[in-house]
């Protein structure tokens, strides 16, 4: 089978690791780039793209950020290239059943969320062969501006995480080097997928409770769990757009929720995550937590 593969967003967050995972696996990497490349030449010849453009800000979550994904799957569908688009838990809203499964409702009605349906949309309707990962909140070994380092860790050395949410309830993870790797993986598998594959990744689901004893355990040091200072961030809300959807979003880390990795597991039986205690250390490593708490 040939291993050629574009990376869209290649220097963000899902693109970088991508990158590094795919070359691991002695895939022909390419990462496309936007001031100098053409799309239809780039994508031409390419056995698989990886579509992980996505801007920084929900506030840049656009009709030209959907006219883009457009263009990629109109261009696998016309050269029989696979697409693999890193999803989100956004589509389902609050009133969708649980476990989020492939064939799960996708129930939203929020702005975020219907932007999300339609964007996927795009693809399943364009006929080409598409594997949405779908992935939890991202912890990550590198700055990327996630909940986890931003918001819910940088106490960690002074002994508490701050918690968006109900701490009591479970929640949907992802580790970036995992759903890089998973990557590569459902690539891999392409062949054993026809048309449109929703594909949740299971990564982990922990309460903020017990995120706090992992983290403990990976720390060796007591960690507690503080409610997040809302309020504070809500002043913050008229100066910095990207706010208006943070706020839009808050339900997730009060929503019961759990990915089904079934389907996952099926077609890649053979992948072993990273454990969570290991994926801990390395995400607090590199903000110095674990250095400055043990």
């Amino acid at each position: 089978m040939s291993k050629s593969i574009l990376i869209l967003g290649g220097t963000g967050r899902f693109g970088r690791h991508a990158t590094q995972a795919f070359k691991d696996a002695g895939w022909q990497v390419r990462r496309f780039d936007r001031a100098t490349d053409d799309l239809a030449a780039a994508m031409n010849g390419a056995d698989v793209v990886l579509n992980a453009w996505n801007p920084p800000g929900y506030h840049l979550w656009t009709e030209a950020l959907l006219e883009k994904h457009a263009e990629v799957a109109r261009l696998a569908a016309q050269n029989g290239t696979t697409v693999i688009l890193p999803g989100n838990v956004y589509v389902y809203g609050p009133d969708a059943p649980m476990p989020w499964q492939p064939d799960t409702p996708q129930l939203a009605t929020n702005p975020l969320g219907l932007f999300r349906k339609r964007l996927e949309a795009v693809f399943r309707d364009s006929g080409a062969r598409t594997i949405v990962l779908r992935c939890g909140d991202f912890i990550d070994t590198e700055k990327n501006g996630n909940w986890f380092e931003t918001y819910i860790t940088p106490g960690v050395p002074k002994g508490f995480i701050r918690y968006p949410g109900d701490p009591t309830v479970p929640h949907a993870w992802a580790y970036l080097p995992d759903a890089a790797r998973a990557a590569v993986a459902l690539a891999e598998a392409r062949d054993r997928i026809t048309g449109y594959a929703d594909v949740p990744f299971p990564g982990y689901t922990l309460s903020g409770q017990e995120m706090a004893q992992a983290i403990s355990r990976a720390v060796d040091h007591p960690i507690a769990v503080k409610s997040f200072q809302w309020g504070m961030i809500r002043l913050m809300k008229p100066f910095m757009p990207v706010l208006s959807g943070v706020f839009e979003m808050r339900y997730l880390w009060s929503l019961p929720q759990r990915l089904d990795g079934a389907h996952f597991a099926e077609l890649v039986p053979d992948f072993v995550p990273t454990p969570v205690g290991e994926a801990l250390r390395a995400a607090l490593t590199w903000q110095g937590a674990v250095a400055r708490a043990a």
